[in-house]
């Protein structure tokens, strides 16, 4: 069985291919491994002496271990080889340099990554548990678009501060007017002001400010966002065919009751589709009981393990560091796009009135965070227990609708 690692960078891979375990890693690794360098292109450059991606595939591996290193560098390595019949196995950034430390081997380097990712993947050839879930197409596809709106989503904001400031003194009666999109078309406000479309109301109201007149970098900044929302929309027309396929509509019964928008259920169901992988092999939650360290007793405490791993995939689980009297939590991993999610979802739909009414769920939310407990806690840190919270509720509720 011939396994390489590949280290992946911008348009680069450092590849290590191993057939057998070594007996001695480290001393492998210094003495014995061969590396092989490889540019994303076909035939590399034999000027510099560069290899490419034939020359990968003319090592013919069975199994190629890499790291999930986002939708960009990994995309064509995994797709090409996946095109040719090798079997993509993921390795995640925590696993890998676990193994790295278990192996002695020397300072990270793209070398020590490949030699590593290979000997890992010989190591586990047979237990699948220890490499990540591949996720289905359109599962990649949904978390590729969401990805990309949320970039537009960070493109826009300057642009919108910029331009809100330069009105503040060309046009103020409408600096401060708050701008959504309702469905697929760009607001007039926007169009208005780039100069493609006609508004007598906005014309009317231009006659009468009191500011200096709007200037070209106010309508070359609303033309800017115009073609960025033209691209948000296209984005978005494909997202919507995706997200309601029938196989997702017991999710989105359950995140609609949570009142999550387009974009959050389309992020969530990148994130925890499919949701048997949180149960046990009977379909159900897994439980475990472990004896508590807390009492004299001879008692146990319930570990939930699926929802914690559910928790931890959303980017809320706290991550105990304690040694002796120090005890310490930190949230280390999960979702950075769901830890946003869930602050903008408490904001909006828990803190405001107009986001709670008439949603029981959302108002026990709201009543949890309102706890004498909980006075004088900082609202960062409030927000991040809500989300916890939340998400646990949110687990629940999954359970009850998919099993």
């Amino acid at each position: 069985m011939k396994v390489v690692g590949i280290d992946i960078g911008n348009g680069t891979a450092v590849c290590c291919l191993l057939e057998e375990l070594p007996s001695e890693p480290r001393q492998f690794y210094i003495d014995r491994a061969i590396y092989h360098h490889f540019e994303a292109n076909a035939n590399g450059d034999p000027k510099r002496k560069v290899k490419g991606i034939k020359d990968l595939l003319a090592l013919k591996p069975d199994i190629a271990i890499m790291e999930p290193t986002g939708v960009n560098y990994q995309k064509i390595w995994a797709n090409v080889l996946a095109q040719n019949g090798v079997e993509i196995r993921l390795v995640s950034h925590n696993a890998l340099a676990t193994h790295r430390d278990h192996l002695s081997l020397p300072d990270k380097e793209d070398e020590t990554d490949s030699f590593a990712l290979a000997h890992y993947g010989l190591e586990n050839l047979n237990n699948k548990s220890k490499f990540l879930t591949i996720r289905e197409q359109p599962i990649t596809r949904i978390r590729e678009l969401c990805l990309r709106l949320e970039h537009l989503n960070r493109v826009q904001n300057p642009i919108i501060n910029r331009m809100r400031q330069d009105l503040a003194w060309q046009f103020p009666e409408i600096s401060k007017r708050s701008v959504y999109r309702n469905g697929y078309t760009v607001p007039i406000f926007y169009r208005w002001l780039a100069g493609e479309s006609q508004s007598k109301k906005y014309d009317k109201e231009y006659a009468e400010t009191v500011g200096l007149g709007l200037t070209d970098e106010v309508r070359l900044h609303a033309k800017r966002l115009c073609d960025l929302q033209r691209e948000e929309i296209k984005i978005e027309q494909e997202l919507d065919p995706l997200i309601n396929d029938p196989r997702f509509f017991s999710y989105r019964k359950v995140f609609t009751e949570f009142r999550f928008g387009l974009r959050h259920q389309a992020i969530l169901i990148s994130q925890i589709y499919p949701f048997e992988n949180f149960l046990g092999d009977d379909g159900k939650p897994i439980v475990v009981f472990k004896r508590s360290t807390k009492n004299s007793k001879n008692s146990h405490t319930k570990r939930y393990l699926s929802r914690r791993r559910f928790e931890k995939m959303l980017g809320v689980a706290p991550t105990e560091n304690s040694s002796g009297r120090q005890k310490s939590k930190k949230i280390i991993g999960g979702s950075s796009l769901c830890r946003k999610l869930f602050w903008q979802w408490i904001y909006t739909r828990i803190e405001t009135p107009n986001g709670r009414k008439n949603n029981p769920i959302l108002r026990e939310l709201y009543d949890w965070m309102k706890q004498d407990k909980f006075n004088g806690t900082p609202i960062k840190l409030l927000r991040m227990k809500v989300a916890s919270h939340a998400v646990r509720l949110l687990f629940n509720e999954l359970v009850n609708e998919l099993t």
